[in-house]
């Protein structure tokens, strides 16, 4: 099946008591032992309404087995600490979602975890590797500046090594972009985002081998970042519509790029889709579409950027992505505020930085918007 049938189609649980299309919440904790293949409970990740999300999911990613968690935080953490051990080191691409960034630099050192941030290169994330390397962890577009990552290049580095490799896929949505395809070990999700669609769910996921998912939902049943059943609902009705969503945020995305790569009041876009973007041609090669996020720069001295986001009147400054209304945020007070401004120095994020999540609306409506509050 294609993907939009697939979205639509796969995982599902057929009813045959009522007949109906979708499938039920099945809100039991407690399920029957005997004579059952396995004991379901909700923190084994097993009960009908985990099993279908997952199913769904697992074919848009072409994988093999999968996992839903209570947040994407709760999926990372965990296939982290599933995976690496005293005295282990993993290699991290510094432009990642800060929140990653803040476990990493929080926890690791209380686990006898060693870690290295590297550049988003191939080159520079090979230069990190050592001896006691176990994972290579990248995100590609990076949040917030949507810096593109060679998938292809990172694998043939880490697997000849035996390392296995993560990513966060977070942005690309697996619409556009299935990593495993790629050589990647690992793909994990904020489920929260592009798979929910409509800000009013929390969730995370994990697609990798079924060996690999093993071992993540050994350590996972332990952790308890499982979901309820109403909330797989929630999930499984919004994977429903993932791919004509994306669609068109792509296309709005790309739109609202060059509207504002060619505003006088904007210093600078960052936008893979665009040509002047360092990685458009790895991204062109890795990506059916360039996703619906973007981040541009107001020009400096000219404009305040509290004051511009004030003056929006369609555009809703908020935390959070990836659902049907546009959204805008400063990172360096949202999603990267746990790193101090040395580290964000570092990375490029600036105060003039904002992170544009484009939703559904008209494209003319959006751009409209952004217009009269840069004038």
């Amino acid at each position: 099946m294609k993907q939009n049938t697939q979205c639509v189609h796969s995982g599902s649980y057929i009813d045959r008591t009522t007949g109906g299309i979708n499938t039920p919440v099945f809100t039991s904790s407690s399920f029957e032992y005997m004579d059952a293949p396995e004991n379901v409970y909700p923190r084994y990740f097993n009960t009908p309404n985990q099993k279908a999300i997952i199913e769904k999911f697992c074919a848009l990613e072409n994988a093999p087995d999968g996992l839903f968690f209570s947040s994407g935080m709760a999926a990372i953490s965990t296939v982290m600490l599933a995976l690496l051990g005293a005295g282990d080191h993993v290699v991290l691409q510094k432009d990642i979602y800060g929140g990653t960034h803040h476990f990493a630099t929080a926890e690791f050192e209380r686990f006898g975890i060693d870690y290295s941030f590297a550049p988003n290169d191939a080159a520079g994330i090979e230069n990190a590797v050592r001896a006691n390397t176990r994972i290579i962890y990248i995100e590609t577009p990076s949040n917030p500046l949507l810096l593109i990552t060679d998938i292809e290049a990172v694998a043939r580095i880490a697997r000849p090594r035996n390392i296995l490799t993560v990513i966060d896929n977070t942005f690309a949505t697996p619409i556009n972009q299935n990593p495993l395809d790629m050589g990647i070990d690992i793909v994990i999700h904020s489920g929260t985002k592009y798979i929910g669609g409509h800000s009013d769910i929390c969730c995370g996921a994990v697609v990798a081998s079924r060996p690999l998912i093993a071992k993540i939902k050994a350590v996972a049943a332990n952790l308890g970042g499982n979901l309820n059943a109403g909330t797989c609902y929630l999930i499984e009705r919004s994977l429903k519509t993932l791919a004509i969503r994306v669609e068109r945020q792509n296309r709005n995305a790309l739109e609202i790029a060059r509207r504002l790569e060619a505003n006088p009041n904007i210093d600078r876009v960052y936008y893979p889709g665009l040509k002047s973007h360092p990685g458009f041609e790895v991204a062109a090669r890795q990506m059916r579409a360039f996703g619906g996020m973007l981040s541009f720069e107001l020009q400096d001295g000219k404009i305040e950027p509290s004051r511009f986001l004030k003056k929006l009147a369609l555009i809703r400054p908020a935390i959070s992505l990836g659902g049907v209304e546009s959204i805008i945020c400063a990172p360096v007070a949202t999603s990267h505020a746990k790193l101090s401004a040395e580290q964000r120095a570092g990375l490029g994020i600036t105060d003039r930085l904002l992170r544009l999540s484009v939703g559904i609306e008209d494209v003319q409506d959006l751009i409209a918007d952004l217009e009269q509050a840069l004038e």
